[in-house]
Order: C-alpha cells, then sequence, then structure tokens
C-alpha cells in the first residue's frame, strides 16, 4: 500500500506563486489608487461566483473591518453576500443580471468595480463589467490565464496563469492580502486626501490617528486590564 504524500497540489502552486511574483508592481497600484478612492468618499464593489465569492467577501471584509492595525472602515460591498436582492434579480431578471443590476444600483462615477474569475467567462461579471463602464466606474478583474473575456472587458486585470482553478483560487488569496497590505501603507502613508487645503488632518487622517490611540492608556493613567484579568 502506498502511504506517500501526494505533493502534486503544492508543486503547482509553488510553480504559479514565482511567475505571479511578477504582478506585485500592479497590485501595488492597485492598494494605492484604492486608498486614494475610497479615502476620497468612493467606494469598492467587489463579485465572484462560488470560491470567488468568498474571496470577493474576504476582501470586503478586510476593509470594512481592518487587515492588521486599526484604522479607519472603508466602504465595500460584495454583491453577492445579500442574499435577498441576488435571489429576488436571478428569479425575475435572469441570472445574468444577478451583479449588473447591484451594480447599477450601487455604484457611482469614479467608483471601483472587482470582479474575481477563475475562467474570466462568467456571464453576470460581463455584465457587470459593462454596466459599470456605462456609469462611469473603473473595472478591475482578477481571473485565471489570459486571455478571456472578463481580462479585456476590464480596465485592468491581473491573470494567474495556472491550470487549475484551485491553484488560480488560491493565488487570488495571495492578490487580496498583498492588496489588503499596499492599501494600509497607503493610509498610512497618508496617501488618501488626508490632508486638508490649510495643513490640518481631513476625516480620513482624524480617524486613522484616533484608531492609533484605540486602547492605549494615556501617560500617567491607570493600566487597563487584560482580557481575562478583572
Amino acid at each position: 500500500m502506498n502511504t506517500a504524500t501526494d505533493t502534486t497540489h503544492c508543486d503547482d502552486l509553488a510553480k504559479a506563486l514565482e511567475a505571479f511574483r511578477d504582478h506585485a508592481p500592479l497590485i501595488e497600484r492597485w492598494g494605492t489608487e484604492l486608498a486614494r478612492r475610497l479615502g476620497s468618499g468612493a467606494r469598492l464593489l467587489v463579485a465572484g461566483n462560488g470560491g470567488s465569492a468568498a474571496q470577493a467577501q474576504h476582501l470586503t471584509a478586510e476593509l470594512v473591518g481592518r487587515y492588521r492595525e486599526d484604522r479607519p472602515p472603508f466602504s465595500a460591498l460584495a454583491l453577492h453576500a445579500d442574499t435577498s436582492s441576488t435571489t429576488a434579480i436571478a428569479n425575475d431578471y435572469g441570472v445574468q443580471e444577478l451583479f449588473a443590476r447591484q451594480t447599477a444600483a450601487h455604484g457611482r462615477p469614479g467608483d471601483v468595480l472587482l470582479l474575481l474569475s477563475t475562467s474570466g467567462a462568467s456571464a453576470n461579471l460581463l455584465s457587470a463589467a459593462e454596466r459599470a463602464h456605462r456609469l462611469g466606474m473603473t473595472v478591475w478583474a482578477l481571473t485565471g490565464r489570459s486571455p478571456n473575456p472578463l481580462q479585456l472587458g476590464a480596465d485592468d486585470a491581473l491573470c494567474v496563469d495556472a491550470p487549475l482553478a484551485a491553484t488560480v483560487q488560491e493565488l487570488h488569496l495571495v492578490a487580496v492580502h498583498m492588496l489588503c497590505e499596499t492599501f494600509d501603507r497607503a493610509v498610512e502613508n497618508g496617501e488618501t486626501g488626508r490632508v486638508t487645503a490649510d495643513g490640518r488632518p481631513g476625516v480620513v487622517g482624524r480617524l486613522v490617528g484616533r484608531a492609533r490611540t484605540v486602547g492605549r492608556t494615556p501617560p500617567g493613567g491607570p493600566v487597563a486590564p487584560r482580557k481575562g484579568q478583572t
């Protein structure tokens, strides 16, 4: 009986990760641009199907909550997460309109729509991209191998060169975390319009400063008990 562990999946991921490193400048550009836009009041809309939906919701959770350090919350919506809306739209208008109609409802000029797809050929994502462009939004795509329709329908795309959907999704998660890291660094460095014309911190700047002090003890003040202590 052969009990050797099959590491093919790990080997495929490691090989794809080497090529994926070349996308770092694109992710950094996205993170910086996203911080600038969301810091100025725009919002991020994200959508995907199946496993890609999970990755999309992971990203919005990091932006509305936090990635590593405390910072202000930013507006990010996962379009598939509202089950009442998605089922109603699919029932009344068809699955192809699932994300396009929500994009029309929530999207505004200057917002960003980020679409995730391993195939890059999902009809409901292509419809959403088209609707977003009509609204004056910017469309970014995380896909599998290029060329693919979603890549061609987006303003910018990161295409993972891997043969298996599982590997593509795993590297999309890497992209999500790298994007969050770049986003947070841009916020920390003040690349969000956080300083007003008279030199005072803007709304984002004030919130960043406040977030840094959350849970800290003022000089000379009492030490707050740790969790589990009374």
